[in-house]
């Protein structure tokens, strides 16, 4: 019984309008071209980023993403270019999207402001011919028996400011509320959900060993509960990442969405890694394990004073 409430549950959420919310990170802070364009090029060095994440654990049909992102400054830093490319599944539902990402980045005394603009494609998919489910009324026209694709362009914008040692953006990374109801009736049911985003932080040199870092990220999708991330994060001695984020937001009970604690390091000059847990609050805990994502970050060129901490300089 409990395995068919849960199947029931995602089975509804892959088919209507929560299948269309964007991809959560715990690690937003390392991954923020997933939320802002306008991020594009304000890191010092060209970038390679992967991001596994496996959502609620154990949990049939539960969300699972993997992304494979790049950026990097070109004509004399004041333009950044980058793209996404972004596997996404639940229930289901499994989508694959592209995101190439221009951003113009404007100079000021005391930092730069970075304007970006992201066209995208996403190639969406309805298996309902996944084994597992079952149709109570098997003459019915109305439920596909086959896979149902659509692919859905979009485009999007965001502004990012990065100054010394703080950080603040807002970005709608999809403007175009596409159609992707599968209905050969033509009926108009789901959509894909516009996201406001907005983050910032501000980075503390404590002492020579250690900084301090509060960050949050606010996401908004519309006719949907407001959501956030609050983040303290420490770096140690220039190498060592230690974080916790509590989540507000959705079907939470009073208690918050989740708690998440996370733990990188500088493994080299290069190289990068970071690995998150998040214990959750809402009425699924009882059906999962928690949530697990990892992140990867290889610099191809990093600057002298990488491990300083000042990663994100002005021109």
């Amino acid at each position: 019984m409990k395995q068919l409430y849960v199947f029931v549950s995602f089975f509804l959420l892959s088919t209507g309008v929560q299948a269309q919310q964007d991809p959560l990170y715990t690690q937003f802070f390392f991954n923020k071209m997933a939320y802002n364009p306008g991020y594009a090029g304000s890191f010092e060095s060209p970038t390679l980023v992967a991001v596994y994440r496996n959502q609620w654990m154990g949990l049939e049909g539960a969300p699972n993403t993997q992304v494979l992102s790049y950026n990097q400054r070109i004509l004399n830093n004041r333009v950044g270019l980058g793209g996404n490319l972004n596997r996404s599944s639940i229930g289901i539902t499994n989508s694959l999207t592209l995101d190439v990402t221009y951003a113009y980045r404007i100079p000021f005394k005391r930092g730069t402001l970075s304007i970006g603009l992201q066209p995208s494609v996403r190639y969406f998919r309805q298996n309902w011919a996944d084994p597992r489910l079952r149709a109570l009324d098997q003459g019915d026209l109305s439920i596909p028996t086959e896979p149902s694709t659509k692919y859905l362009p979009n485009v999007g914008f965001g502004a990012y400011y990065a100054g010394y040692k703080w950080y603040a953006g807002v970005a709608i990374p999809r403007l175009v509320a596409n159609n992707i109801d599968f209905s050969e009736f033509g009926a108009d049911i789901s959509r894909e959900v516009q996201h406001i985003n907005a983050m910032g932080g501000l980075t503390f040199q404590v002492n020579d060993d250690i900084q301090l870092t509060p960050q949050a990220l606010l996401r908004y999708a519309f006719n949907t509960p407001f959501d956030a991330d609050i983040n303290v994060s420490v770096m140690l001695k220039r190498k060592f990442y230690l974080g916790a984020t509590y989540r507000v937001g959705g079907d939470t009970n009073g208690a918050g969405e989740s708690v998440d604690a996370l733990l990188g390091v500088q493994a080299t000059e290069n190289l990068f890694m970071c690995l998150s847990y998040d214990i959750g609050f809402t009425r699924l805990r009882k059906f999962n394990n928690g949530s697990v994502e990892a992140t990867v970050r290889w610099y191809f060129n990093p600057p002298a004073d990488l491990l300083d901490g000042d990663i994100e300089k002005p021109l």
